[in-house]
């Protein structure tokens, strides 16, 4: 693999897949082969362990056959929270710093330390038994509290953040390495979220520098104006661009991820 210092490294293209559980099992199997239909061969499942409470290898086992198979073919898995739904309210405060990240899916906001851990620990057993070993972490809605921060570097080798991917390292010190690859895209529950995605999606694509990470999400296939953004970044981009998983971006000791500030501010305020 060609490093950062490397004059020729090749463009690459991040896409992960937000809310996979049973109820979207069917859609996010529909948007996975279009991706391979433009050239998209490997990207990161963002599974939902247990959003009603239920175990997922009974619940869903053609879900549970259907990742193992992606996951041999290159896809990497990442634990999404644990029911993805925010169970209590945090402070007014904490609350009031993220009007639009959607509250209602900002699952570990208002837990304490010893919650999260064990809302953590739970949504990874529940995969574990159902066969699945994620990979990483991705939060719900990609809200990140410091009790969430200190736990995941105990049973996760990476976490992504809106801006960033974060590296594990040093055992349980919490310590870690982070790389600028801010997310383009966002999901579809709110009308200003469903009006800012395509343009935010073009204009990522153009943005991007190196690494182009693309944030998918089931509801897209039900917005037209969603897909014909995403199609039209990944026309324009996936053909020049190297598939890659979160964990391998990670597993690359050299990454860089390239120029990709630019407008990132603007993604994040809407997230």
């Amino acid at each position: 693999m060609l490093r950062s210092s490397a004059p020729t490294r090749r463009a690459r293209i991040a896409v992960a897949l937000h809310d996979i559980e049973p109820a979207t099992f069917e859609r996010c199997a529909l948007i996975r082969d279009w991706l391979d239909d433009h050239g998209v061969d490997r990207i990161t499942l963002l599974v939902i362990p247990a959003r009603d409470l239920h175990p997922l290898g009974e619940r869903c086992p053609e879900m549970i056959g259907w990742l193992s198979e992606r996951h041999l073919a290159g896809d990497s898995i990442a634990q999404h929270g644990f029911q993805h739904e925010q169970l209590r309210r945090g402070s007014f405060t904490r609350q009031g710093l993220n009007p639009a990240r959607g509250w209602r899916s900002a699952e570990f906001v208002g837990l304490d330390e010893e919650e999260t851990r064990r809302a953590v620990d739970a949504g990874w057993r529940v995969l574990k038994l159902a066969g699945i070993e994620p990979d990483g972490f991705v939060a719900p809605a990609y809200a990140y509290t410091p009790a969430l921060r200190r736990v995941l570097p105990r049973k996760f080798r990476w976490w992504a953040s809106l801006l960033h991917l974060h590296r594990a390292r040093g055992g349980d010190d919490g310590t870690r390495t982070q790389w600028l690859a801010p997310a383009w895209g966002m999901g579809a529950d709110s009308r200003v979220r469903r009006l800012l995605a395509p343009p935010l999606i073009r204009a990522g694509s153009v943005l991007c520098g190196d690494t182009l990470r693309l944030d998918l999400h089931p509801a897209h296939l039900q917005n037209p104006r969603h897909m014909l953004a995403l199609e039209w970044a990944l026309t324009r981009s996936a053909p020049r661009r190297e598939a890659i998983t979160f964990e391998e971006m990670i597993s690359d000791a050299g990454l860089e991820t390239g120029p990709c500030a630019r407008g990132a501010s603007v993604a994040a305020r809407w997230r």
